[in-house]
């Protein structure tokens, strides 16, 4: 049986490949035909970039114990026939653990050891630093030793409690949240720090990155995870456990780290086959189980539809032996099935809007220059068309005014140039306002104050002003890209007049996007820095680690505004060159017609028929780029094959429908 996220992933990556051969040959003729800018030609390459690049990432949140390993070895490894990722009763993922799959690398586990804590760098700082990383080669062939090679996943060392402060797994604020000590006093941390498996599955390689967690709630948590990997996931599974409900615990990991998230939350409810009771019918089974259901949706305000009763262990034996029906009895079937219809989708109308603005922009590119070159061509054919039967004197005169024209024209290069630079100056000053530096003296006053204050009270406050000072500098930014705006309207309606361009002032990169995410960024951090975080805020190296993420997604975020306004900027400079080029080309084909027919008037019919054959291989040429945009929008708008349509309603049955046949099916086979 093909899981069904399986199927789409393999629909979703096929339509991307699709659009990208698509948009190769459309980028293929507008280079040919020397009809893209700079600008238009980076803005191909990043879209076709994205294209190749596109990740699905799906996080797996939980505390200890609720059976994510097993949920990740039923998506992903049933068909090893053996259970591959640890998933023993107790603890067993010690560390964030990363699946994806890069061709360019061989099948490996790369584990970064506890102690680079130590260093004050981030986990994305150092994924570069190959000498800190241990890898291993996995045996693909060989299940068992596949299996024994992720045991390392489990690995743990006993320490000190002053090195386990150092190390952030201890906090004599939190003694309730501490790890127990042994007999000799000392107590257990993981061995690693982050684990990276670069794993050959079908569903890894077509775009799919997993990320499995640890117990989120547990003092000395990575930072990174719950700042840096998790916002960016495109979907969350949270899973409870059956038999024990929303425990204060799981609620804490919920509204600390995934209530006000704005990726999509999917909650399994695991272990449903720890209700089953011999001294119990199965009517009452289910409506326990249903009870349970309830329970979790009012606390979690969760809608039905993100709610998945299943039993992962199940799940995991029904793919080893193939037992379909089993499967449809574990509940796995049913999340499968919410992920293709809902977040795949969505993903691909993210994308899809992306290449559809894109390939839009590349098409007005095209036909701006087509444009030109045609109103160019017309002129000529007006002039030579007026030739004919005139006298020597008459072609004199004509070839004469054509001079004066080359003379005139000449005189709005010190104008374009004057221009440029203006556009250059207030660029700089717009590139400086979203400069790095000016980020990182951000970050580092929050800092400051934050330490300043009395036991770190003001960390809240100190944040919320860094918040509202880069909101400004955006606000700013925003106001100085409509002032260059009109300054380009106004010298190229000028230009225009004077000596007959056709420059337009392509719209200015709307910020509004980038403030929302701006916000999106502050909500997602805001909640690490409230009157009931100051233990977390007291751990060691906390606020340097929360520092460098923080930081690490502002520059992000403001080097994307920053490369949208010089694309901008660059357009209307290359805009002006372009038709400088043009013009100029267009003044000396004119000198070549007028000495090459003012000896003969078959000469002047023959350029003529030139000119004519000139214009209608423009139309030719805007009917091309028209059908190839066509032929791309309309594979962008269908969509991948088999998925639902974004506008399309979801049916979701109710929780009690799914809970009586996974209840019912679960009977039926025992």
């Amino acid at each position: 049986m093909t899981p069904a996220l399986h199927t789409g992933l393999d629909a979703l990556t096929v339509w991307r490949r699709s659009l990208d051969r698509a948009l190769g040959q459309l980028n293929t003729l507008l280079a040919d035909e020397d009809l893209l800018d700079d600008s238009a030609q980076a803005l191909a390459a990043s879209l076709r970039q994205r294209l190749a690049s596109d990740r699905l990432v799906v996080a797996f949140v939980a505390e200890f114990s609720r059976g994510k390993s097993e949920l990740i070895n039923a998506l992903f490894f049933g068909d090893t026939g053996c259970r591959i990722l640890p998933a023993t009763p107790g603890r067993t993922t010690m560390c964030p653990v990363e699946l994806a799959w890069e061709p360019a690398q061989p099948p490996s586990l790369a584990l970064l050891d506890i102690d680079t804590r130590r260093l004050g760098q981030t986990v994305s700082a150092l994924r570069d630093a190959e000498q800190q990383w241990v890898r291993r080669t996995l045996p693909l062939d060989d299940p068992a030793s596949l299996a024994k090679a992720f045991e390392e996943l489990r690995r743990s060392r006993h320490v000190s409690i002053d090195e386990a402060r150092v190390l952030g797994f201890w906090d004599d604020s939190q003694p309730d949240d501490n790890p127990p000590q042994d007999e000799r006093g000392l107590v257990e941390v993981p061995a690693w720090r982050h684990a990276l498996i670069n794993y050959p599955h079908p569903m890894l390689e077509r775009g799919l990155v997993v990320i499995d967690t640890p117990g989120l709630n547990a003092i000395g948590a990575e930072p990174e995870l719950t700042l840096g990997l998790l916002p960016t996931a495109h979907a969350v599974v949270f899973l409870l456990a059956a038999d024990t409900g929303v425990t204060r615990s799981d609620l804490a990991v919920w509204r600390n780290h995934l209530g006000e998230q704005g990726c999509d939350r999917y909650v399994v409810l695991n272990k449903i086959d720890m209700l089953e009771d011999p001294l119990l019918t199965l009517q009452q089974v289910q409506g326990q189980l249903e009870t349970q259901c309830h329970d979790v949706m009012r606390t979690l305000k969760l809608p039905a539809r993100r709610l998945f009763p299943m039993s992962a262990r199940r799940a995991l034996n029904a793919r080893i032996c193939g037992d379909a029906h089993a499967l449809e009895a574990s509940g796995l079937p049913a999340l499968e099935s919410a992920l293709h219809d809902e977040l795949l989708p969505r993903q691909s109308q993210v994308l899809g809007r992306l290449v559809g603005d894109g390939t839009r922009n590349l098409q007005r590119t095209a036909l701006r220059r087509i444009d030109e070159r045609t109103r160019t061509v017309h002129d000529q054919l007006a002039e030579l068309q007026s030739l004919r039967g005139k006298s020597a004197a008459r072609l004199a005169l004509m070839n004469s005014r054509v001079e004066k024209e080359a003379a005139e024209f000449e005189s709005c290069v010190p104008k374009l140039g004057a221009l440029r630079g203006v556009l250059g100056r207030q660029l700089a000053d717009v590139l400086a306002m979203l400069s790095a530096d000016r980020v990182r003296d951000a970050v580092r006053r929050m800092r400051r104050e934050s330490q300043s204050s009395l036991l770190r009270l003001g960390a809240s406050r100190a944040f919320n002003e860094m918040g509202q000072s880069l909101r400004q500098t955006l606000s700013d930014v925003e106001r100085r890209c409509a002032e260059m705006e009109d300054m380009l309207a106004a010298s190229q309606r000028q230009l225009n007049t004077e000596f007959g361009f056709s420059l337009a002032v392509n719209s200015r990169p709307a910020l509004s996007s980038f403030i929302d995410e701006l916000s999106a960024i502050e909500q997602v951090h805001a909640r690490y820095l409230g009157l009931t975080q100051l233990w977390r805020q007291a751990q060691p190296g906390f606020m340097d680690q929360f520092s460098r993420m923080l930081a690490v997604k502002l520059r992000s975020l403001f080097e994307a505004v920053a490369v949208e306004i010089e694309l901008w900027a660059k357009a209307a400079s290359s805009q002006i060159d372009d038709q400088l080029r043009e013009r100029r080309r267009s003044l000396a084909q004119r000198r070549e017609a007028y000495g090459r027919i003012q000896g003969a008037e078959t000469d002047l019919e023959q350029s003529i028929e030139e000119l004519q054959a000139r214009l209608r291989e423009a139309q030719r040429l805007a009917e091309r780029v028209g059908q190839q945009v066509g032929l791309l929008i309309e594979q962008v708008e269908a969509g991948p094959h088999g998925l639902p349509a974004g506008d399309e309603p979801i049916v979701v049955e109710a929780i009690e429908q799914r809970v009586q046949r996974v209840a019912s099916t679960a009977g039926a086979a025992a």
